[in-house]
């Protein structure tokens, strides 16, 4: 009897590890190209990394336990450090992202009851037209068509914002607005040697520069949307029950005080910017994911097949779809959609023997932890069963940090969540992709891990049996 030998785990492509340190001229051109690319062996291996660099005094932190300290039982002594807010306030404002102390504390209770589990099921109707409407587009197409996988979830994840957040339009093109999201991340999420030193603001950043028109043209169409919503409140009208609408009219439980337009209007382009690509981001690795590995898109296949049959996805499927959730987990375990998080501690900490100094900044990568050695089981492997019900138990709460943890714990994580499921559930029932021949794939971290140069793949109806 011939064995049979098990085919071996897909290990979807990363940058290597280095294992020398980069000088100071070579960090800050790699830090700009792909931060990625400057992580060490050792931070995939050990529990706590500290030292002097670039940033200053610099403490890399993999440690389950003394990341909930950090971002749980002791957050109180640590706030977002003076470079996050220098990369990301210029393009998102001050809004839940960036916001610090009272002004941040206002928005969270104001802004909170919006994502409720009960609010963000309301929301399931329109992410599922959204994801029907982008399968009967792709249908329409001859198989072996080539379509950029990345634009066309930047296009479907827009589509939900719109149903949820503006019901009644961007009065944009949709697509000018993807474009203009991508050419926002390239240019602002790249890290700048002026933002490192702690250089003013007002001087120029090229990147910055170059998104200034997208920045723009954000700003300019946030501004319309508010202006058209309060006036047709104004003048008595029923308003759509959306997003926009409930942010509007939003109070702080505590002191009834409503946002103002420029924190409305922050947080309103943090949900395009960064709410949207969290989801996009995710379907697109999830589907490249299963594009390399046959076993799992058999068995995504199976349970989609199983629990759908021929109807569309309803309320009541998805606690079933729990391999298709696995999958969409596993993706952004491998490439999280915030691959990056650093605090400034406010006074000195101790943690057991680890000692934090004051001023000194504290970087949890998810990216790193999410592939540390000691934490997972072939870390570098695509391995969606480790997120099925009967092994979740096993990971440590404060390893998987896909969507951050304690105060600061994305607010939109559910909605993220329920959308993805709903979507790849309905691309899977219908279609399948392959990657075009000779193309590489690399993730590039900018402020989210997109895939470079995008996702072209072959698009095939499924033959359904």
């Amino acid at each position: 009897m011939t064995e049979t030998l098990e085919a071996p785990l897909f290990r979807p492509p990363a940058p290597k590890p280095r294992t020398e340190p980069l000088g100071m001229i070579a960090f800050l051109r790699e830090v700009r190209r792909n931060p990625l690319a400057t992580w060490m062996e050792d931070h995939f291996e050990e529990m706590v990394l500290a030292g002097d660099g670039a940033l200053g005094r610099l403490t890399v932190v993999n440690d389950p336990a003394i990341i909930r300290h950090i971002l749980v039982d002791n957050a109180a002594n640590y706030r977002k450090d003076d470079l996050q807010i220098r990369i990301l306030a210029p393009g998102l404002g001050r809004g839940l992202v960036t916001a610090e102390g009272e002004e941040w504390r206002l928005q969270r209770r104001t802004i909170a009851p919006l994502f409720t589990p009960r609010n963000v099921a309301t929301f399931f109707p329109p992410m599922a037209e959204a994801a029907q409407r982008l399968v009967r587009r792709w249908l329409r197409r001859p198989d072996g068509r080539v379509v950029d996988v990345a634009l066309d979830m930047t296009r479907v994840t827009l589509d939900v914002l719109e149903r949820t957040i503006f019901t009644t339009g961007v009065a944009r093109d949709p697509d000018a607005l993807g474009r203009a999201i991508t050419r926002y991340f390239e240019g602002q999420g790249r890290v700048d040697p002026l933002d490192i030193f702690g250089f003013p603001a007002w001087i120029p950043r090229i990147g910055r520069l170059r998104s200034r028109p997208a920045v723009r043209f954000f700003e300019e169409m946030v501004h319309d949307l508010i202006d058209a919503r309060k006036a047709l409140i104004a003048n008595g009208r029923p308003a759509p029950r959306d997003l926009l609408t409930l942010l509007l009219e939003a109070a702080d439980p505590e002191t009834g005080k409503g946002l103002t337009d420029v924190e409305v209007r922050a947080n309103i382009v943090t949900f395009i910017g960064a709410g949207h690509e969290t989801t996009a981001n995710a379907l697109s690795w999830s589907l490249y994911l299963l594009s390399q590995d046959e076993r799992a898109r058999a068995r995504i296949e199976q349970e989609v097949d199983e629990v759908l049959d021929d109807g569309p996805v309803e309320p009541g499927h998805l606690e079933r779809l729990v391999y298709t959730r696995a999958v969409i987990d596993e993706a952004i375990r491998l490439y999280p959609p915030a691959p990056y998080m650093s605090r400034a501690a406010i006074a000195d900490d101790q943690i057991g023997d680890l000692h934090i100094p004051a001023g000194s900044m504290v970087a949890i990568s998810p990216y790193v932890l999410h592939r540390h050695r000691k934490l997972w089981e072939e870390p570098d492997a695509f391995r969606p069963e480790r997120f099925l019900p009967e092994n979740r138990g096993r990971i440590d709460r404060f390893a998987y940090l896909p969507f951050g943890a304690g105060p600061r714990v994305c607010i939109g994580a559910s909605f993220s969540l329920q959308e993805a499921v709903i979507v790849l559930a309905a691309i899977v029932q219908s279609v399948r992709f392959e990657l075009v021949e000779g193309h590489e794939v690399a993730p590039v971290q900018r402020i989210t891990l997109r895939p470079s140069g995008g996702l072209p793949m072959r698009l095939t109806r499924r033959a359904r049996t």
